[in-house]
């Protein structure tokens, strides 16, 4: 996946990262919404801060260790 910021930064994430994108058909992943604080996919309960990208932070909800 590919984000374009507003200072001109490209950031390149793999989509492995957040496994509901990888899995999403195309038309899903078409159907986000932007806002001031990132990407949503309000049919897939998806947010992706842009602050976590820059971080290099994937989906953290998936394959956490049993508690």
């Amino acid at each position: 996946m590919w984000v374009s910021l507003d200072d001109g930064r490209v950031l390149g994430v793999p989509l492995a990262w957040f496994p509901r994108l990888l899995l999403a058909s195309p038309e899903q992943r078409l159907a986000y919404e932007l806002s001031a604080g990132g990407i949503h996919w309000d049919g897939l309960d998806e947010d992706i801060s842009v602050a976590g990208l820059i971080a290099g932070r994937g989906d953290r909800t998936i394959n956490r260790p049993a508690a």
